[in-house]
């Protein structure tokens, strides 16, 4: 039996017409639209490995997958995949590793970023979520800091009982508003994500910038005192996966930032706090 070679391949995409990364049955995911296409050019049947899931009409302007195929390729992967795949999927690199790291369970760190824009805008409808509202930014900023100070996030997550634990180390949590474009963008690094956590945690931060929640109340939904009476997760469309981090003996050739962090990182971003 040949030995096989792994590859990690990373993409960038518009989630707006997919259900997520991850296959499931009668919906289109991107995890099926990439294996369809691999099988087809590789002309055998290729099971691609995630590096985590995204839910319906989430983005990502990086991502990794991996792959094994028992040779190398003597013609161009990259640019006959793009040829062959839909507009809003697009190959950014391809690299075979040594052994076998894992595109989920490699991974060291992962960075999300939240855009909110409050007037009405048709070009932004698909990529950043629409709040109409008079934010309190100051009060927002503060809370998102407070995020990075806990590390148990029961009451951030969907389904805590299917996790062994629901301890994360946030290591970054900050808030940028963007006078130019109007909108408000929350970023948050962390070594690994409960399943909804990041739109949850949005969410809270918008009640706290519409003065719905207060800073005490939403202090001790972090440390875990109070279970929200409803827990409601902000808009999918807004949120982008935007980096993934791997050692650095993976020696992976990336070419992230992606383009859609490229466009708005041309912007005048300032911190707030």
């Amino acid at each position: 039996m040949p030995s096989m070679h792994r590859f990690f391949v990373e993409i960038a995409y518009k989630g707006t017409a997919y259900h997520g990364w991850q296959r499931q049955p009668n919906v289109i995911s991107v995890q099926q639209t990439m294996e369809e296409a691999l099988s087809k050019v590789l002309h055998q049947n290729t099971v691609c490995i995630g590096c985590g899931r995204t839910d319906t009409m989430v983005h990502a302007s990086q991502y990794f997958f991996h792959f094994d195929f028992d040779t190398t390729f003597d013609f161009d992967l990259k640019h006959r995949l793009n040829k062959m795949l839909p507009n809003d999927i697009s190959i950014l690199s391809i690299s075979q590793v040594v052994g076998k790291p894992h595109a989920q369970h490699s991974a060291i760190a992962r960075t999300y970023n939240y855009f909110i824009h409050t007037t009405n805008d048709p070009y932004l409808a698909e990529i950043s979520s629409l709040y109409p509202y008079k934010f309190d930014i100051t009060l927002m900023a503060k809370a998102t800091v407070r995020v990075a100070k806990h590390s148990d996030f029961i009451n951030f997550c969907r389904c805590p009982s299917k996790n062994n634990s629901t301890q994360c180390n946030i290591s970054s949590a900050r808030l940028y508003t963007n006078e130019q474009l109007g909108i408000i963008q929350f970023e948050i690094t962390s070594n690994r994500f409960l399943q909804g956590m990041v739109r949850l945690i949005v969410q809270r931060v918008i009640d706290v910038g519409t003065g719905e929640l207060s800073m005490d109340e939403f202090e001790q939904i972090l440390t875990n005192k109070v279970k929200p009476k409803k827990v409601i997760a902000a808009y999918p469309q807004g949120l982008h996966l935007t980096r993934v981090d791997y050692p650095n003996s993976l020696d992976l050739n990336c070419c992230s930032p992606g383009p859609f962090m490229e466009i708005f990182k041309s912007s005048n971003w300032k911190p707030v706090g």
